[in-house]
């Protein structure tokens, strides 16, 4: 008998259907039928009659017609949303879908997969397993590893040995030991209690990125999950099953204990889960809509899954690779600035920089060379002026290299710091297989990801604060000899004017963002956890800081591709020609 997972206002319910012939409407009807009789007050309506409702698929939100088929239209136990009329304008409605839904209408299930196994996973790879281009899959050492591992759990519990946070409770109740019938009710409301997160969901590729980030640290070998639970946790990944995790709640240290416990939370079958399948429903609904069945914790296996400092980690990952591509974006922008604005190369000679030997700024001064005059890319607008009085430029110019230098340094160190973290067991107790024992220590104080994360912040920042000061110097035409704001009909069109404000506006948000979060630190848990790292804020903050120069660049980009249209048909050099041209595919010359 075909079953749909119909969403009603917030609601779940499973609607059967005897006759798969009967209409999409009738399941419309069915589910108001079925949401008006669980509500004390009839959900507002008299009658299944009052209501007048769309009917759309969760996947892609595509509205499906009344009249068809349910046969013809949907796939047996596919999921559904019904738009009550009125809705949508509600504060209370409730979508199925997170935001940026269009961008998981098209999801395709991979086919590569990638091995982990607790030591080599890189913050390029783990941001692809975000985007959804691989599955995963244990290596056979990293099996053998978590089995033993499991070992050590299964001989505490058999010789009932007092240990923390398998036959104890957590935090200030550390001195109670919980008998062994109530150890997996232990694990169970462990995971419940410390769901305490708030704010929005982590995105869909967020969420991606902590789950197989933890996947990784169990596979070390370290945690004492056994290799049964962790293939369950696996298949989940790789079907996209990906638990409802807040943003905030993690102070990063003992870990990230409430993002984690809320991914914890979908995999034992509770909370919401969102799939592309599905969109938001009850973890329990998506995990049976995949055939999957949800995890049954063991002892200890529900503090394996929640300690640890993956929250801050994944998303160092994606600050990082974020980071680390703006940053190389940066030199192409400020190099096209430059030649709009009749700059000299001379600054960017080598011998400058032998002089100053900081990798960062070498490399920035090579990519300038590399794509301003030279006798391999000859620049119209450069030879124009060859012969001018013009000596140096202003330090927004002329500095890049020292500038944009200290900010690739930057980066190099805050990956090496995060790719430590990603294969770092972050567990408390460790199980030591070797040893037969378990040792209680700090591995899940997330001190150096945050301080990195803060350091990325204030680093990456300094690319949008000289950002600024170039477009200052594009749109005044007392610095640029190019026309007010760049427009030919200033008063009639105000030009970049505005778009300058923007980019002030920005950086000045930044300054506020780069104060490091990692510096303060609240005593919890009964003073037990007497020193914390803000980690999650720390990552989170440095995202947005990165997205704030993302879009300032962006801004200079464009008024330095309007620019160079004020010095045609001059051209500059074939790359930066390039440049150009991939950026008038999308965007007109404004007059």
């Amino acid at each position: 008998m075909p079953r749909y997972t119909v969403h009603v206002r917030g609601e779940w319910l499973a609607v059967p259907c005897q006759d798969a012939q009967l209409t999409v409407g009738w399941l419309g009807r069915e589910a108001v039928r079925r949401y008006i009789k669980n509500k004390p007050d009839n959900g507002g309506f008299t009658s299944v009659d009052d209501a007048h409702f769309l009917v759309r698929r969760c996947k892609g939100l595509g509205l499906l017609d009344n009249e068809d088929q349910l046969e013809v239209a949907l796939e047996d136990n596919e999921f559904v949303e019904v738009v009550i009329e009125g809705d949508a304008m509600s504060p209370d409605f409730i979508p199925s879908q997170p935001e940026g839904v269009y961008l998981y209408s098209k999801y395709r299930e991979p086919e590569k997969y990638i091995e982990l196994d607790g030591d080599s996973l890189t913050t390029e790879v783990l941001v692809n397993l975000g985007k959804g281009h691989y599955k995963i899959k244990l290596t056979l050492t990293a099996e053998k590893r978590v089995q033993k591992s499991r070992e050590v759990i299964d001989s505490i519990i058999k010789e009932k040995t007092v240990v923390y946070g398998i036959t104890t409770g957590f935090g200030k109740f550390a001195r109670t030991v919980i008998p062994i019938n109530k150890l997996q009710e232990l694990q169970v409301n462990l995971v419940r209690s410390h769901s305490s997160g708030v704010g929005k969901p982590l995105s869909p590729e967020r969420c991606r990125m902590l789950l197989a980030l933890r996947i990784n640290v169990l596979a070390k070998g370290y945690s004492g999950i056994s290799l049964e639970t962790l293939k369950q946790v696996i298949e989940m990944f790789n079907a996209s099953c990906l638990p409802y995790v807040p943003e905030k709640g993690t102070v990063g240290a003992s870990g990230d204990l409430a993002p984690l416990s809320h991914l914890a939370l979908g995999l034992i079958g509770e909370g919401k889960m969102w799939s592309p399948k599905s969109g938001w429903a009850d973890a329990k609904y998506v995990l049976e809509a995949h055939g999957l069945k949800p995890v049954i914790l063991k002892p200890k296996e529900g503090l394996a899954l929640i300690n640890g400092t993956q929250m801050i980690t994944s998303l160092g990952c994606e600050a990082v690779e974020r980071a680390s591509a703006i940053a190389r974006q940066a030199d192409i922008v400020a190099a096209l600035t430059l030649e709009v604005l009749k700059g000299t190369t001379k600054a960017f000679d080598t011998d400058i920089h032998a002089l100053r030997p900081h990798r960062g700024q070498i490399e920035v001064a090579f990519r300038f060379r590399s794509l301003l005059d030279s006798d391999h890319h000859p620049s119209e607008i450069a030879e124009s002026h060859r012969f001018c009085d013009h000596v140096q430029d202003a330090y927004t110019l002329r500095c890049c290299p020292q500038v944009h230098g200290v900010v690739n340094d930057t980066i190099a160190f805050v990956k090496n710091i995060i790719t430590t973290e990603l294969n770092s067991a972050t567990d408390n107790p460790m199980v030591f297989a070797s040893r037969g024992e378990t040792i209680s220590g700090g591995n899940f104080h997330g001190e150096y990801s945050a301080k990195a994360l803060d350091y990325l912040a204030i680093g990456i920042h300094e690319l949008a604060a000289i950002s600024e000061r170039r477009i200052e110097r594009l749109c005044n035409p007392s610095l640029s000899e190019l026309p007010a704001f760049l427009v030919s009909e200033g008063g009639l069109n105000s030009g970049f004017m505005i778009a300058h404000c923007t980019a002030a506006a920005l950086v000045s948000e930044n300054k506020a963002l780069c104060h490091p979060s990692s510096v303060d630190s609240l005593s919890t848990s009964a003073a037990t956890e007497d020193h914390v790292s803000m980690g999650g804020w720390a990552a989170r903050k440095a995202l947005r800081v990165i997205e704030h120069v993302e879009q300032v660049l962006a801004i200079e980009l464009l008024a330095a591709c309007q620019g160079i249209e004020f010095l045609r048909p001059l051209k500059t050099t074939t790359p930066l020609e390039k440049v150009y041209d991939l950026v008038r595919s999308v965007v007109r010359f404004g007059k």
